[in-house]
C-alpha cells in the first residue's frame, strides 16, 4: 500500500510541477508532510536543501529522497518513476501540439497565461522555505523577532553575493555551509 501511495503522491507531482522544481516544492509539501504525514516540515526543508545541492532536477531528486526515507530503496524507485511518468507523456504530447499549432494565438494566451502562476508558485515554496530557515516553522510567527539572526545573516549575505557578483551557486552554498559551522559553533 505504501508503494503505491508513493506512486500517487508522485504522479501527481509530476502531473501539476508546471515550472519546474521550485513550482513543485509546494505540491511535494504538501503530500510528504500534509497528506501522508511522512516528514515532519524540518525534514522537508532538509530533504528540499540536499534535493537543491545534488546534481539533477529538484522534484526527482526530493521524489527520490522521500521514497527512501518512507519505504527504502524500493520506495525510491516508485516515487521516482511517479514523479518521472506523468512528466514524459507531457513533454511528447505538448512537444508534438506545441510544433503543430505553435502559430495560434490560443497557444500564445495559454503560455503567457501560465507564466503568473508559475511564478505564484515559486515564491510561495520560497517563502515557506524562508519562513522555515529563519524561523523553523512553515509560516511567519506572530512574534517577528523570535527570528534565528545566524541563519537572517547568511541569508543576507548570500543574497547580497548572489546579486552583486553573481558567482556560481555552488560556491554560495558552500560559503553559507562553512558560515553556519563556524557561526553555530560561536553561538553553542
Amino acid at each position: 500500500m505504501i508503494y503505491l501511495e508513493l506512486f500517487w503522491s508522485f504522479f501527481q507531482v509530476g502531473l501539476f510541477s508546471i515550472g519546474g522544481g521550485y513550482a513543485a516544492m509546494p505540491l511535494i509539501q504538501d503530500q510528504a508532510v500534509e497528506i501522508h504525514p511522512w516528514l515532519t516540515m524540518t525534514g522537508f526543508a532538509d530533504i528540499m536543501a540536499i534535493a537543491e545541492m545534488t546534481p539533477g532536477p529538484i522534484a526527482l531528486n526530493a521524489a527520490t529522497f522521500v521514497g527512501i526515507q518512507v519505504a527504502g530503496l524500493p520506495g525510491a524507485l516508485i516515487a521516482t518513476i511517479g514523479c518521472i511518468f506523468p512528466s514524459c507523456v507531457i513533454v511528447m504530447a505538448l512537444a508534438y501540439m506545441y510544433y503543430r499549432f505553435r502559430g495560434l494565438s490560443v497557444m500564445q494566451g495559454i503560455l503567457a497565461g501560465l507564466r503568473p502562476a508559475v511564478i505564484a508558485m515559486i515564491a510561495s515554496a520560497g517563502i515557506s522555505l524562508l519562513c522555515m530557515a529563519l524561523y523553523r516553522q512553515r509560516t511567519f510567527p506572530a512574534d517577528l523577532g523570535s527570528m534565528d539572526l545566524i541563519a537572517l545573516a547568511i541569508f543576507l549575505m548570500g543574497f547580497f553575493v548572489l546579486r552583486k557578483w553573481k558567482p556560481s551557486p555552488i560556491k554560495v552554498m558552500a560559503g553559507a555551509a562553512v558560515a553556519g559551522v563556524a557561526l553555530y559553533s560561536i553561538a553553542a
